[in-house]
């Protein structure tokens, strides 16, 4: 008998409606996902809902239905904001850093990148990790990927008294190294905070030994 092929069924849309754009807004949006983290580590991801974090926030549903349709959008807005956040503090702190010998630029380059004593980047937890399923696609981890290489490019590029400048792939692995570890250890649960910064200092030390030395052709 012929198979009848049924249309998947439409999940909710994991996507902000709009992104704020004046002063106002932000903060409206800000105060949002501070009281999206507050229920979150809270209650969890179960118990959250969009009708409380709009009664944490002090505004009506209907305002952050503007901005956000269900809690998985307002998932998707908070972990963008977090790559935002990201990629402007290695901007200010990192490339922008003209006095800095090129060892402490690195060192806040992968403190940034791992989350790693970072109290100016945002709450993110495992959870939200392994939630990420629900809400990107291929194209958005791809556009992550890119945004966050270029920044590593433009960070090691303002390091001119590296002794040698690394090659286009040697940014890339170290890159993907730093960020892909940082991943899997929140992922599984690998360390406590003591054994991170364990774990951190030693990459930072692989790190050097290989900006220390020409790339391979």
């Amino acid at each position: 008998m012929r198979q009848v092929a049924h249309a998947p069924l439409s999940a909710p849309r994991a996507k902000p409606l709009k992104r704020p754009s004046q002063a106002r807004a932000r903060f409206t949006v800000q105060a949002i996902y501070d009281a999206f983290v507050r229920i979150w580590r809270a209650e969890g991801w179960e118990r959250l809902t969009t009708r409380a974090v709009a009664l944490e926030t002090g505004i009506s549903v209907g305002t952050l239905y503007e901005y956000f349709p269900n809690k998985q959008a307002l998932l998707s807005g908070y972990v963008r904001h977090g790559m935002d956040a990201l990629l402007a503090a290695i901007e200010k702190q990192v490339v922008q850093a003209n006095d800095a010998p090129w060892q402490v630029r690195l060192h806040d380059l992968l403190r940034l990148t791992l989350g790693i004593d970072a109290p100016e980047l945002q709450y993110y937890d495992p959870q939200m990790l392994a939630l990420e399923h629900q809400i990107a696609e291929t194209k958005h981890h791809r556009r992550v990927h890119d945004e966050l290489l270029c920044a590593w490019s433009k960070a090691l590029n303002a390091c001119t008294d590296l002794p040698y400048p690394p090659s286009a792939l040697t940014v890339q692995t170290l890159c993907l190294s730093v960020f892909g570890g940082r991943r899997y250890v929140l992922l599984v649960h690998a360390y406590d905070d003591a054994t991170a910064r364990t774990w951190a200092a030693e990459l930072e030390r692989q790190c050097q030994l290989v900006l220390s030395a020409p790339s391979r052709p």
